[in-house]
């Protein structure tokens, strides 16, 4: 099976930058689309970004288009959530989350990395 673990989350300021990891270990991800999804106090989990196979191709959702930027490192099983320009309303807990390309379900997650962002 696949573990994901992120990091980097942490307190910032608006506007500051930051970014996130997620290391994946137990089997190669090469096979699996690879995402980020947020959850803000008292709301439901959302999508925020994702990217293919090749890592060369990346989805992203409406309110962090143009700021965020999702990469992946193949080789070292890792992908990166690039946070540019963040506003408070970012502040949420952020989850690496992964799936079989083949499918649509999300099958592995990871535990989790908190971002507060204050003005």
């Amino acid at each position: 099976q696949v573990q994901l673990v992120e990091s980097g989350g942490g307190l910032v300021q608006a506007g500051d930058s930051l970014r996130l990891s997620c290391a994946a270990s137990g089997r190669t991800t090469s096979n699996f689309i690879m995402g980020w999804f947020r959850q803000a106090p008292g709301k439901e989990r959302e999508f925020v970004a994702a990217i293919d196979l090749s890592g060369r191709n990346t989805n992203y959702a409406d309110s962090v288009q143009g700021r965020f930027v999702l990469s992946r490192n193949i080789a070292k099983n890792t992908a990166y959530l690039q946070m540019n320009n963040l506003k408070p309303e970012d502040t949420a807990v952020y989850y690496c989350a992964a799936r079989h390309f083949q499918t649509t379900d999300w099958n592995y997650w990871g535990q989790g990395t908190q971002v507060t962002v204050s003005s």
